[in-house]
């Protein structure tokens, strides 16, 4: 007989994803995942793991799903990432982050879930006034992506006053690196993160790399970013869904380690990971980046009992190099 019931992870075959669902199984929880595949890899959900293969914005599918699993909560992971995409097709964006967030709270409602755990940005503070920023600064994006996650964060918001519906919303800061045993990593095509991008280049996989703007003031010029390891994250979402379990009342909560590292020092990590294979070169800024974007971190460590367990960034850049490395020896 089964333990736990179910968690329905949307978008378990992305990035991020699929690590939650590793975390979920290790914490004991099965899980079934539902993707499209749009961007995520089947390859990344263990064969043991239901899935469903389809649209979060397929109602008639979501509303079997539900009524088949009825899992304990939802963990919504599925839905489009890339700010510059998000700048040049934002009717896209509202449809994949917004609309179909909505349709799937209302499934949920209709069904009587009554726990879900919302995959939201540090993009929704824009540029904010101060760093560290914490979840009471003005949410003010700039960008198609960032206020498509504040849309839903508002209608989680709005849903849960009005009906048994509780939520945590995580707004993650930089994620990077991958599973340290291996099992997954970030395997979107035309990724636009900077460790995996330099990683990339450092194996020859890239033609260069380019830093936007080394006129920041910051200690030497170069963006600060708060990089929180993908697996200290996904351990995050298992101990929101404790939280809710418990009975714990709806929250926003940053995601990520309350400090920062420069673009350059992060490349000078990769290049000392790749033993000196890595050169960049200064190009001009770009257009919405703040100097620093840094979370203030204390109310996920209090709310959550959440203690990072891989806050180092040369380990960082070690898993996500070593990710890179299977993906060319397995042509992945």
């Amino acid at each position: 007989m089964q333990e736990h019931p179910y968690v329905l992870v949307t978008g378990g075959a992305g990035y991020i994803g699929s690590h939650v669902v590793l975390a979920l199984r290790q914490a004991g929880w099965p899980v079934v995942v539902v993707d499209d595949l749009s961007t995520g890899k089947r390859r990344l959900v263990p064969d043991d793991v239901r899935f469903i293969e389809g649209d979060i914005a397929d109602r008639a599918l979501i509303d079997a799903a539900l009524v088949r699993y009825q899992p304990v909560a939802v963990m919504h992971f599925a839905g489009s990432i890339v700010v510059p995409e998000s700048v040049s097709d934002p009717l896209r964006y509202y449809a994949n982050n917004t609309a179909a967030s909505l349709s799937l709270i209302a499934a949920c409602v209709a069904a009587g879930v009554d726990r879900f755990i919302f995959s939201s940005t540090a993009a929704v503070y824009g540029e904010p006034a101060r760093s560290p920023v914490s979840e009471t600064d003005p949410t003010v994006p700039i960008n198609p992506y960032g206020s498509s996650k504040l849309c839903t964060e508002w209608v989680l918001r709005d849903t849960a006053a009005a009906t048994p519906l509780e939520y945590v919303a995580l707004r993650y800061f930089n994620v990077a690196g991958a599973d340290p045993e291996g099992r997954s990593g970030q395997s979107m095509e035309k990724a636009t993160h900077l460790i995996k991008v330099a990683c990339q280049a450092a194996l020859g996989l890239r033609k260069g790399m380019e830093v936007f703007g080394d006129d920041y003031p910051t200690a030497d010029g170069t963006c600060v970013r708060d990089y929180i390891h993908v697996s200290d994250l996904a351990e995050a979402h298992v101990r929101a869904l404790d939280y809710l379990v418990a009975g714990g009342k709806s929250i926003v909560l940053n995601c990520g380690y309350g400090h920062g590292f420069s673009v350059r020092e992060v490349l000078e990590t990769v290049r000392a990971v790749a033993e000196g294979r890595l050169e960049w070169r200064i190009g001009p800024r770009r257009a919405g980046d703040p100097p620093a974007l840094v979370s203030a971190n204390t109310r996920i460590r209090e709310t959550l009992g959440w203690q990072p367990r891989f806050d180092d960034l040369r380990f960082i850049v070690e898993t996500a190099m070593d990710w890179e490395q299977r993906l060319i020896e397995k042509a992945l």
